[in-house]
């Protein structure tokens, strides 16, 4: 194998070395050549934002509301005789109308009356076997006794007994068990008017099970009597709201199948919660032409009176319990407010000073103490719904 002279490896070393260092200094040569840019001064963005001047007032809130009318007056109809179902000369069937007072349906009461009639004999027979007796031993009242004999008829209604004069003719009397037979009679006078059942209002039936010749029981069911006219809606309120609603209160309903509104009046409210929803039955009274049982309505009921209070929309509320406002113009700052009441899309607020600028448009990344430019600025005096603000709703 040749060996290669000392000389030309030292002259390979020499001319690697050589190489490297001219690339390298030949880069940083080229790199001193690239100029910096200028460096120019970005502006902040500062983003333009709407806001609303807060004006405090008083607000008669609003209760959203909605069930189902049923009548408020609304009775089963039972007999407390026995006998055939007599023509009244109205058909006892569903849907038809009755005044107050008018017959409803009519038992036959035959037996009854005759028996009512044998009771009198009996009557009439007993005071004639008291005469002679009384026309000696009282002669004073012998006269009115001798009236009330011959006035005495079966077919009339019984009338009361003459007066007596002292307790001796007191006892006499009842020793001829006198007042045993009349409160007998009496009595059966009394069930003889249930044999006609009358109406106790106007009304309509709205469930007849009996028809003419049948024959009845006592205590059986005959029906039912509706009154027409004037329901109640049965509306379930939340107890977390029921302090809003006033006795009293007027309610605005509609209904989404018939045209019309309805003005309603809160009657009463129920003591009892529902454990499972944690509601309350509030009772609505309404009246109409076109009220039917059974329809389903919605309305608004008005509710208490919050006083300086400003209502915004729900979606400025932050974390339920602050809001942003615009200092002097140019910052967005985080503040506190006292909640009062939530709507469905408004929040009704209090806390905010008159005359702050509460910001109104939706603000991407927001955050306390963000630089922000005033686009324009409206009032808040507009969405106050003033206690005393006349409402003309229509009415049927």
């Amino acid at each position: 194998m040749n060996k290669q002279p000392w000389y030309t490896v030292a002259l390979k070393a020499v001319l690697g070395i050589a190489i490297i260092a001219g690339g390298y200094f030949g880069y940083k040569a080229l790199g001193d050549l690239k100029a910096d840019p200028p460096k120019r001064d970005i502006p902040e963005r500062i983003k333009e934002v709407e806001t609303i001047t807060v004006l405090n007032a008083n607000i008669n809130s609003e209760l959203g509301v909605q069930g189902r009318l049923q009548a408020y007056n609304k009775i089963p109809l039972f007999t407390e005789v026995g006998g055939a179902v007599r023509e009244t000369g109205k058909p006892f069937k569903e849907g038809t109308y009755f005044k107050e007072g008018q017959t409803l349906l009519r038992i036959d009461n035959t037996e009854a009356r005759y028996n009512i009639q044998a009771q009198k004999a009996t009557l009439l027979n007993s005071i004639a076997n008291m005469m002679p007796d009384l026309k000696i031993d009282y002669p004073e009242s012998f006269e009115a006794w001798n009236r009330y004999l011959n006035n005495f008829s079966v077919d009339d209604p019984l009338p009361a007994l003459p007066e007596a004069q002292n307790q001796r003719e007191r006892l006499f009397v009842a020793g001829r068990n006198l007042a045993t037979q009349y409160y007998s009679i009496k009595s059966l006078e009394d069930r003889l008017g249930k044999y006609v059942l009358t109406a106790p209002f106007s009304g309509v039936l709205t469930t007849a099970t009996v028809d003419q010749g049948t024959v009845v029981r006592p205590g059986q069911q005959l029906g039912e009597l509706m009154a027409t006219g004037y329901y109640e809606m049965v509306a379930t309120v939340p107890l977390s709201q029921l302090d809003f609603l006033r006795p009293g209160g007027k309610v605005e309903l509609y209904s989404e199948d018939i045209a019309g509104s309805w003005t309603g009046t809160i009657r009463r409210v129920s003591d009892q919660i529902d454990p499972a929803s944690q509601t309350v039955n509030v009772y609505v009274g309404v009246s109409g032409r076109d009220l039917r049982e059974g329809m389903y309505l919605r309305g608004e009921a008005d509710a208490k009176v919050f006083e300086n209070v400003v209502e915004i929309d729900r979606d400025k509320l932050v974390d339920e319990s602050e809001v942003y406002v615009v200092r002097n113009d140019t910052l967005l700052e985080l503040i506190p407010v006292n909640v009062r009441k939530f709507n469905r899309e408004t929040v009704i607020v209090a806390g905010i000073p008159d005359g702050t600028q509460l910001l109104s448009s939706d603000v991407a990344g927001a955050y306390d103490g963000m630089r922000v430019q005033l686009a324009g600025t409206k009032s808040t005096e507009a969405r106050i719904r003033k206690p005393d603000a006349a409402k003309e709703p229509v009415s049927k």
